[in-house]
């Protein structure tokens, strides 16, 4: 029996480095096949926040697609999936998702992951927010979409940029239906 497949995409906005963190903690897993889609922006992203090559940044995953690849198994509802984490999302990705335009595959991916009810987490990098924002989140997540704008948790005293990371990308693999171990969890 093959592994279940999940997407991560990483879109333009800055916090590359929860999609990076992301590609680590299911690699570290091994219990999952991990397709990565990176856009142009997310590119451009990565290399003014992350000393990382292109080289080792699919070394991450097991399948790499490109954005322009709108054929790609994962954009089909064929494609069993547990679902897609996009890490960090653009607010143009943000709007696109929202409006239903499957313009390239980040974005027809996520359309799929919509329609066939499968758990499909934004982690949306912008503030702050205006109005357009707010309701291309709505939108979203009417449609059955979390947004989780990746708000650090600071009840358990991070010490480095890193455990904030961790932790917030933590939170995201879980939503997506998959336990994370090591998680902080509030215990009041």
């Amino acid at each position: 029996m093959s592994k279940p497949a999940i997407t991560v995409a990483i879109t333009g906005a800055s916090g590359a480095l929860y999609g990076l963190k992301i590609l680590d903690l299911l690699r570290e897993r091994g219990d999952v096949e991990v397709h990565l889609v990176v856009s142009s922006s997310g590119w451009l992203t990565l290399s003014t926040e992350s000393p990382l090559s292109r080289e080792a940044v699919h070394a991450k995953a097991d399948v790499v697609h490109t954005p322009k690849a709108v054929g790609a198994c994962i954009a089909s509802g064929s494609h069993e999936s547990l679902g897609m984490l996009v890490a960090p999302c653009s607010m143009h990705t943000l709007a696109a998702i929202a409006c239903g335009l499957s313009s390239n595959l980040i974005t027809r991916a996520a359309d799929v992951t919509l329609k066939e009810r499968r758990r499909l987490v934004l982690l949306p990098r912008e503030t702050p927010l205006n109005l357009a924002h707010l309701r291309n989140m709505q939108s979203v997540t009417e449609m059955g979409g979390i947004v989780m704008p990746p708000v650090p948790a600071l009840y358990h005293q991070p010490k480095t940029i890193d455990e904030l990371i961790t932790d917030t990308a933590r939170h995201a693999i879980e939503l997506v239906g998959l336990k994370q171990a090591g998680r902080k969890v509030w215990r009041g």
